[in-house]
């Protein structure tokens, strides 16, 4: 029973990927899929970096570099299925949740994960220079074990 659950899982996933690609204009490849399948196939917001991705990735059948998981990050920020956090001197992670929402960055282990949004205020922003628009405003809490 558990191996035809597996593979209704998969056949999920997979179509699950391909509608997610194919919905942002993009072309479904082969990587493309693989890739957002390890993103989203399980229909569970995660935040990854491009590193750990190609990790996961070359436990799979599919062959990708490293440089076409940034590449495919790239697009998928572009077309705007996922957001890039950059945290730590411009190390990038991918988040799959869409809507703004702070983080939490653990010092000790690298990790970032949502951090809680209901009491957190943004007020007064200062007004851009001229020409200018605010687009976002990201907020990063930056967590280390207290002494």
């Amino acid at each position: 029973m558990d191996h035809i659950v597996n593979k209704t899982e998969v056949k999920q996933s997979v179509h699950r990927s391909l509608n997610w690609v194919s919905r942002a204009g993009l072309r479904p490849t082969k990587q493309r899929i693989k890739l957002a399948q390890l993103l989203i196939g399980d229909g569970k917001n995660k935040h990854i970096t491009a590193e750990s991705l190609f990790e996961l990735v070359r436990n799979s059948d599919v062959s990708v570099s490293l440089a076409t998981v940034y590449n495919t990050l790239k697009a998928f920020c572009d077309v705007g299925l996922i957001n890039e956090v950059m945290v730590d001197g411009g190390k990038s992670y991918f988040d799959t949740r869409l809507d703004d929402h702070p983080h939490f960055f653990w010092e000790d282990t690298g990790a970032i994960s949502d951090a809680p949004s209901e009491s957190l205020q943004i007020n007064n922003l200062p007004n851009p220079p001229n020409e200018y628009e605010i687009t976002k405003v990201d907020v990063i809490i930056r967590l280390k074990r207290s002494k």
